[in-house]
């Protein structure tokens, strides 16, 4: 029998829709550590634009350290900073490029980064039939962390599903970010449900499960096989390896 309890089931997006794949990124050596990254796309535009004011290790040591400084007010401060934000601070802290020119530039690696970060993410068969068979039977609602909309939407367009989703909610469009209750509570605005008619579906237990609880909403933990929650996390309503054993569970038929 299909649970009718929930009118709507919202999913995260990336390691819960999708797969990102960082191991099919090429390795760079950043403060002596070997790391997957897209700079081998990113450089060659650095270079073409800076010229000779450019200087590849003074670059990347002051964007790591921006990267350090965006990912504490994250953290603190609920907000989403866009990847292009990344990029405007960098350069501008670099100090090898006009101001008007920043953002620009900023803009183009950005667009970099994403055609790389998309290339390398994938929609695995069988959690697309999963969101096909959950959409048959109740409304859909997607609620990402992602530092860049543009780039988030075709990734979710990338799986052949996104026509599917009556809600999408990407941090880089709201600046916010999950756990902050307030971008769990957008969704819901959207939805034009309340928490308990929302089934709210997730891989992060700080994120999404935690997240999520802070407003009354359900959750389907996606343990990828881990022992167990962390300390302080609530219990879930369901507790599944990978989405496609989501439909079973809500009776959903073939």
């Amino acid at each position: 029998m299909i649970n009718s309890e929930f009118r709507a089931v919202v999913v995260d997006l990336f390691d819960t829709l999708v797969r990102w794949e960082p191991e099919r990124l090429p390795l760079v050596e950043i403060d002596g550590r070997a790391v997957r990254s897209t700079m081998p796309w990113i450089l060659p535009k650095l270079r073409e634009s800076l010229g000779e004011a450019f200087d590849c290790d003074s670059f990347i040591r002051t964007y790591m350290s921006v990267m350090e400084e965006i990912a504490t007010e994250r953290d603190s401060k609920g907000i989403e900073i866009t990847c292009q934000e990344r990029f405007a601070r960098t350069l501008a802290r670099f100090g090898a490029i006009a101001s008007n020119e920043i953002e620009p530039l900023a803009e183009q690696l950005t667009r970099i980064h994403m055609a790389q970060v998309r290339a390398v993410t994938i929609a695995p068969a069988n959690r697309v039939e999963a969101i096909r068979r959950i959409a048959a039977h109740y409304r859909l609602g997607l609620l990402s962390n992602f530092d860049d909309a543009q780039g988030g939407r075709e990734v979710l367009a990338d799986t052949g599903v996104a026509d599917l989703f009556e809600a999408v909610v990407i941090s880089a469009e709201v600046r916010l970010r999950k756990p902050d209750p307030r971008i769990f509570r957008r969704m819901l605005e959207m939805l034009d449900l309340a928490p308990n008619e929302v089934l709210y579906v997730g891989d992060t237990p700080v994120d999404d499960v935690w997240g999520a609880y802070q407003v009354g909403i359900p959750t389907v933990w996606i343990s990828k096989g881990a022992p167990g929650l962390p300390e302080g996390i609530p219990q879930p309503r369901f507790i599944i390896r990978e989405l496609p054993e989501l439909p079973p569970l809500l009776g959903l038929p073939y």
